[in-house]
């Protein structure tokens, strides 16, 4: 009688969670996020006028400095998301936010998410290298196998920067999640342990000094550097 095909064993090792602790990158520095940060982060996000930068977050736009400030203290207050504020090198002033989340250690599972990137950071290397600190975090110090990436399947920019930073797209849950009173059909992306390596060293090399201009232009593009072109 033939053995039902089951998964190949692995490390079943609990990970470790992820300490609030700084970052550090050539374009960047990934601070603890801390309500310190909020007067920063709400002036960052006066630069979006119309607000379309919240469209996909399950909060946002907020209505004054001090709506802002609630949110900052309550988001730094917890664990899961564990979220770090971005500050840009160039401009020295926080730009944004992000987290690590769901976090899984006996599944060795962990996503990068709640992702809010102000006009003045988007389309950045700070922007990319502060994705790429969390990841290499992830990956490399705390040795997750599993790294995920999930969106709103109707926001396009989000599914381009997974495809961009190499996530493998694995499908669509339909009717997912309800955010701010409207279905939110979700879109899962995955790099995995094995994958990694190679991840690691394209973006690395993209970030890498010798691909920048004095101009501060990418001689290459990221999409090209994760093709091999």
């Amino acid at each position: 009688m033939t053995a039902p095909p089951i998964g190949p064993e692995v490390d079943a090792t609990p990970r470790p969670l992820p300490a609030r602790i700084p970052h550090a990158g050539r374009a960047v520095t990934l601070e603890p996020l801390a309500v310190r940060h909020a007067a920063e982060l709400w002036d960052a996000a006066q630069a979006d006028r119309s607000g379309d930068g919240w469209a996909y977050m399950g909060y946002g736009p907020f209505a004054d400095a001090a709506a802002m400030r609630r949110h900052v203290a309550a988001f730094a207050a917890q664990h899961d998301p564990m979220a770090w504020a971005i500050r840009p090198h160039s401009s020295g002033a926080v730009s944004g936010w992000l987290t690590l989340m769901e976090i899984q250690p006996a599944n060795a599972a962990i996503e990068i998410g709640h992702i809010w990137f102000s006009p003045r950071l988007q389309r950045t290397r700070a922007a990319t290298e502060a994705m790429f600190l969390l990841m290499r975090h992830a990956m490399d110090d705390l040795g997750y196998r599993r790294l995920v990436w999930k969106c709103n399947a109707l926001n396009a920019p989000s599914r381009a920067a997974a495809a961009r930073l190499g996530f493998t797209e694995e499908g669509t849950l339909r009717a997912h999640l309800v955010v701010k009173g409207r279905r939110r059909d979700t879109a899962f992306y995955s790099i995995l342990e094995d994958e990694w390596p190679d991840r690691r060293a394209r973006i690395g090399a993209w970030l890498d000094d010798a691909n920048w201009d004095h101009a501060g232009r990418p001689r290459t593009s990221l999409s090209a550097a994760m093709r091999g072109t």
